[in-house]
């Protein structure tokens, strides 16, 4: 075997799920023997078989993705539980396996998963739906690019119907339930498990995990923007109108479209919405919320 061929072989058992006791499993899931790739690509010595050898990085592999993702999402598992959040995590890493060269993405298609298995999160769909969304779009917003702020008085300058841009690291969410709430009461209350910065992590049995049980929110209609100002993320609610109205010029629409479709989606009439817009784009502005265009 060539390296290359060697180094597939071995992500190929690393990447294998353990099995309940926290071992390498004897086959890989497409039917390979895992003791029969370790044999070909590890040599054993005098204190470990090949296969102990594999293990080693096989459950370090395993430890570092259940721990990182469970450090991105501490509030859906606050809504569904540990025992659920505990066959998450090993569910959709399984069917889902890395794809990217950073513990970054590990997330990305979290919410995609779980709709497609609904059975996790039954007791309370939305709201974890909801937290997922907020969950990401904090780590979305996070690392963001940031372009050049349009100042106030380029602002002005802009002409009578202008297209606004906004910073690539604004998140607008449309919530069901004030997950917002949640998760900062969940950050407050938990310590973080691991420590990001070590490459070395112990992953500890559920019931020595405690976490404080959050009382869990009822529906409430929350609209929200997720920011980033100073290497820190921000969450803020948004009324109806103004959610529409920043949603419209994200997607590129020119200033009275965006009014337009503000008006017709939130159901406020027309002269509320001009009233509050001055306000609205000062504080907008003051945030840095918009941005010069990239040119092309």
């Amino acid at each position: 075997m060539n390296l290359d061929q060697i180094q597939r072989a071995v992500f190929e058992v690393v990447r294998q799920p353990l099995t309940e006791d926290e071992r390498m499993r004897p086959l890989t899931l497409d039917g390979k023997s895992t003791t029969e790739i370790a044999e070909k690509v590890i040599k054993p010595n005098d204190r470990l078989t090949s296969v102990e050898r594999l293990e080693i990085y096989n459950r370090v592999y395993w430890f570092r993705i259940l721990s990182s993702l469970a450090d991105d999402f501490p509030g859906l598992r606050a809504v569904i539980g540990q025992e659920k959040f505990d066959q998450v995590l090993l569910g959709y890493l399984t069917e889902m396996p890395s794809e990217s060269f950073t513990l970054r993405d590990l997330g990305s298609r979290l919410e995609k998963w779980l709709r497609a298995h609904p059975e996790l999160i039954a007791e309370h769909e939305r709201m974890a739906l909801d937290m997922v969304r907020l969950e990401w779009a904090d780590i979305e917003a996070y690392d963001a690019a940031e372009l050049p702020v349009l100042t106030q008085n380029e602002l002005g300058s802009l002409g009578e119907d202008p297209v606004f841009h906004l910073q690539p690291h604004i998140q607008l969410l449309d919530l069901a339930y004030p997950v917002d709430e949640l998760l900062l009461k969940v950050r407050e209350t938990e310590e973080p498990e691991t420590d990001i910065s070590s490459n070395v992590v112990v992953m500890d049995s559920a019931e020595s995990r405690p976490h404080k049980q959050q009382i869990l929110p009822k529906t409430k209609k929350v609209y929200l923007a997720v920011h980033r100002q100073q290497y820190s993320v921000y969450f803020k609610r948004l009324k109806p109108e103004a959610f529409a109205l920043l949603r419209a010029l994200q997607q590129g629409q020119p200033l009275s479209q965006a009014i337009e479709t503000s008006v017709n989606w939130s159901g406020k009439k027309l002269e509320r919405v001009m009233e509050q817009l001055h306000d609205w784009f000062a504080n907008w502005a003051e945030l840095g919320w918009f941005c010069r265009p990239v040119e092309k």
